[in-house]
Order: structure tokens, then C-alpha cells, then sequence
């Protein structure tokens, strides 16, 4: 299996979703059974390796090509979430570019089986704003292909001096496998997280809270009231206000 690049788009609603659920969502099947194997593990970059200190840019460089250089050593089929994209230095994430490119060893190490996952919340209002455009233009949602926004989330992630990605190699050298942006939420998406959260607090999954806490959510425009807000991410602390 083929090393894989994934760069998945995180509307604005999306924003703090926890990583192991998104990795799941957008590493393909085969990929996902596998690195729930205790053979594979994903592996979250830690955030000091990302922030530089005192402008040691080259040093923060150094451990990080050290640290995912020591990994692959010792389990080849690891999956790293660099998460928040869009927050980190300009020019830091080019050092894995040698782990991205067309030769399977690097540094005497074999990443064939690695997966690469960065996360943005960059272009989030875009997707936001294209998606209720489609929706007043009639299409659904469920409708939407990636060719319908490409262009514009292309621009406002690649194209911003302050994302992680400007003028990255990574993007000059088309060395991502897959764009995965995440739309924002429907009503009948929010009522689908209620009644995952009843499950997991062990509650009884009645009807008439799931529709109560799926109502409560804000939701945007003002006026139609076609997407939620923020998402699923305030369902957790708002069922106890209706059980």
C-alpha cells in the first residue's frame, strides 16, 4: 500500500473535533482497519515541535524530520495528524517533504506504508458560503462534489501568507493525495449526533429530547436556518438540559 497525503478541510463548525474520529473518516477503508490494528498506530505531531522559540527555525525543523524519522524506524505503518494547519510557521512543514516524495526510502527508512494527515480550519468560511450558495441554487448537500468548491478553498488555504502552506513545496509540488472538506451540518445531521451522545452517556434515546437538543443548536442563515452554527460540538453539555 501506497503512502498516502491527506489534507482534510475543517468548516469553521468543525473546529475542535477530536482527531482519532477524523483520521477514521478520511483515511480510506482498508488504510483505517489496519491502523486499528495494534500493528499500526496514529501518531498526533506534538505542538512543540511546531513552535518555534527564540526564530531556532532550523532547529524546530531538525526535531521534527527527527521524530517522524524515528517513528517510521520503529513502526512503518504509522499515520501522523498534524493538526491546525493553518496556525503554523510558513516553511516548517516543508522538512517532511523528502517523506512525501516518489522514493519509498528516506533517510534508511521505509515509509511505504505511512499516511500523512494535515488538518486546516483554513478556507472553512469558504466552504461555509459555497455550500449555502449551492443550497439556494438547489443543490442538496449530499450533492455537492469537491469540483464544486476546489477552486475556491484551493485559494483561500494555499494562497494565504499566513497558513502553514504558503509557498510550501508540498502544495508547488502537488504532493497531497487528497483534498477532504468537511461541509457544515444539516438539522437531521445534529439529531444524528444527539442520539449518538445518549448512547455513549448510556441514556435513553427518546425522540421527542433528540428533537429539543437538535432544535436548541443555532443555526445559520438568520433568516433560512439551513446549518448549524457550531456544529455538533455543544450537543455533549445541552442534553442534561433536556433529560
Amino acid at each position: 500500500m501506497k503512502g498516502t497525503k491527506i489534507l482534510p478541510l475543517l468548516s469553521k463548525q468543525l473546529d475542535g473535533c477530536e482527531n482519532l474520529p477524523i483520521a477514521r473518516l478520511v483515511i480510506p477503508s482498508s488504510q483505517s482497519k489496519q491502523l486499528l490494528n495494534s500493528s499500526s498506530r496514529l501518531l498526533t505531531v506534538p505542538l512543540c515541535l511546531l513552535k518555534l522559540k527564540n526564530g531556532r527555525h532550523q532547529n524546530v525543523k531538525e526535531s521534527l524530520k527527527r521524530w517522524i524519522q524515528g517513528n517510521l524506524t520503529n513502526c512503518g505503518r504509522s499515520a501522523f495528524l498534524f493538526d491546525e494547519m493553518d496556525k503554523m510557521q510558513p516553511g516548517l512543514i516543508d522538512v517532511i517533504i523528502p517523506f512525501l516524495g516518489p522514493s519509498w526510502v528516506v533517510y534508511g527508512t521505509n515509509y511505504r506504508k505511512a499516511i500523512f494527515i494535515f488538518i486546516s480550519n483554513a478556507g472553512g468560511e469558504q466552504i461555509n458560503e459555497m455550500t449555502l450558495d449551492l443550497w439556494r441554487a438547489h443543490k442538496d448537500r449530499e450533492e455537492i462534489s469537491l469540483q464544486d468548491l476546489e477552486l475556491a478553498i484551493s485559494k483561500a488555504v494555499f494562497e494565504n501568507p499566513q497558513s502553514g502552506f504558503w509557498k510550501s513545496g508540498i502544495i508547488n509540488e502537488h504532493l497531497i493525495d487528497f483534498v477532504v472538506p468537511f461541509l457544515p451540518l444539516r438539522h437531521h445531521h445534529v439529531k444524528q449526533c444527539v442520539v449518538s451522545e445518549l448512547v455513549q452517556q448510556g441514556l435513553e434515546v427518546r425522540p421527542g429530547v433528540v428533537q429539543e437538543v437538535a432544535d436548541s443548536i443555532p443555526y445559520f442563515p438568520e433568516e433560512e436556518k439551513v446549518f448549524s452554527s457550531t456544529g455538533c460540538k455543544t450537543v455533549a453539555s445541552r442534553i442534561s438540559f433536556f433529560f
